[in-house]
């Protein structure tokens, strides 16, 4: 019974990761997985455990595992290496150092792990800390590739080390995945020990031993399947076609960025991503929904739900030699935060709600509470601006002012290198005050009303 379970976690795993492969394949070129092996080889290895000493099962079940991968023809997907305590020194005295990188990082280096896990006896101390630590410079520098640890111990830290702190270092600095971390015959007060360490399997016996470790090989070269779900203002997931990214939340690097897709069944699209990683996501709508701590079940497909209800701004404006691009500063209503600035002619999706625009045209002016609803197009329509030229007989400083009930409200200055001027100006009651540079004295300043209709052109001389 026990033989047949190993048999079938290994072909789960290879159909799986055949799949996973192709998938992948299909859209990007697939990160190369390296697993390190961090094995004890500390003096308390030499207990009895089940049928023999704990050395002897754990060589004899890893390298049954070994050979179970190398039958394997994704052998060129993954590369494997091998780091042991706890074996060159014996105690007394400790010898807190006592942890080497026996076999690099290689493909198809099997029978060099099996090789080197015959020759260990266990003679010394058991520095985790120390050995994860130093993993950090095991993994070459890759761009494209996942690094996991599997530390595989009967005893805890015996140096004063911190093994959760080493830990959360290597994570957030992005060098390594969430380690696993397997116990042989510890007792069950050790599971909070290691649980801030990685993902921690209590093997109690040998058959759990063999059992958890092809769990933990499958999880550690599998990815999963998942699908994330923009739910609409009825909770149904509708919204598409925005982008979505996946960060990990430990190390904050990008892990997938990508175009939300409906497939062609009517469903949020399938995707193939890492189960070892917790994830923050971001959906780049306007404005943009995060969705924090997802956490994904290795080998079960995962819904990921966020809240995108949307619906359209549609702004118009007729086409004028007045205007060459018009756009309007978009905020939600009351805040001050600028969401988007939108070119008028243009429609653009916002999450359904109330927003303010400032509208940049001559003269600026605000729309507020402007709703957007679900799957509705809203649409802001500016009339078109009228021409006025200004001339005078030099150039000079001066201004152009709406008249509101309020006073003037300032709109443009005069180029003061310029004698003659164009403005596109909305539709409104006008006044421009003007002196030339030639003139010293506050009172041949100038000032002249004028009025602006759509579509219109005028003349203001400035004599």
């Amino acid at each position: 019974m026990r033989k047949q379970l190993t048999y079938l976690l290994f072909f789960c795993f290879l159909s799986v990761c055949s799949f996973a492969q192709g998938q992948r394949a299909a859209a990007q070129e697939p990160e190369l997985t390296r697993i390190l092996f961090v094995f004890d080889g500390s003096q308390s290895m030499h207990g009895r455990w089940q049928s023999g000493t704990k050395i002897d099962i754990a060589q004899r079940l890893i390298t049954k595992m070994l050979d179970s991968l190398q039958s394997l023809n994704a052998t060129n997907t993954f590369q494997l290496a091998l780091r042991v305590y706890g074996h060159q020194k014996p105690v007394p005295p400790q010898d807190c150092n006592d942890t080497r990188l026996e076999v690099p990082f290689a493909f198809n280096n099997f029978a060099r792990i099996k090789k080197k896990l015959k020759e260990i006896s266990p003679k010394g101390t058991t520095p985790i800390a120390q050995s994860l630590s130093r993993s950090a410079t095991d993994f070459p520098s890759c761009e494209n590739c996942r690094n996991i640890i599997i530390l595989i111990t009967d005893g805890i830290e015996a140096c004063d080390g911190d093994p959760c702190a080493v830990s959360r270092q290597l994570q957030k600095k992005g060098i390594i995945l969430k380690p696993f971390v397997i116990g042989i015959g510890l007792d069950k007060n050790f599971k909070e020990t290691f649980s801030c360490v990685g993902n921690y399997y209590d093997a109690t016996d040998e058959n759990t031993f063999q059992t958890v470790l092809g769990i933990v090989i499958s999880q550690a070269l599998n990815n999963t399947t998942a699908q994330i779900n923009l739910l609409d203002q009825n909770g149904k997931p509708t919204e598409t076609d925005v982008p979505v990214t996946l960060y990990n939340r430990t190390s904050g690097e990008i892990k997938y960025s990508f175009i939300h897709t409906i497939n062609y069944r009517g469903n949020p699209d399938t995707l193939i991503i890492d189960p070892l990683v917790t994830y923050n996501m971001t959906v780049h709508t306007l404005p943009p929904v995060m969705v924090d701590s997802i956490q994904i079940t290795p080998g079960k497909h995962s819904q990921i739900g966020a809240s995108t209800p949307q619906g359209s701004l549609d702004l118009q404006i007729a086409k004028s030699k007045g205007y060459k691009n018009v756009q309007a500063i978009v905020t939600r209503a009351g805040k001050t935060e600028t969401i988007n600035v939108q070119d008028f002619n243009t429609t653009q999706k916002y999450l359904v709600g109330k927003y303010d625009l400032e509208i940049l045209t001559l003269p600026r002016y605000i729309e507020k509470n402007v709703e957007i609803s679900q799957s509705a197009t809203t649409r802001i329509a500016v009339p078109p601006p009228g021409i006025v030229t200004i001339s005078s007989t030099s150039s000079g400083y001066g201004s152009i002012f709406v008249e509101r009930p309020s006073g003037l409200e300032w709109v443009i200055d005069l180029n003061q290198n310029l004698s003659r001027q164009t403005f596109g100006l909305q539709p409104g009651d006008y006044r421009v005050v003007f002196r030339s540079k030639n003139s010293k004295e506050t009172i041949y300043s100038k000032s002249q009303k004028f009025s602006i209709t759509s579509g219109s052109s005028s003349l203001v001389k400035l004599n």
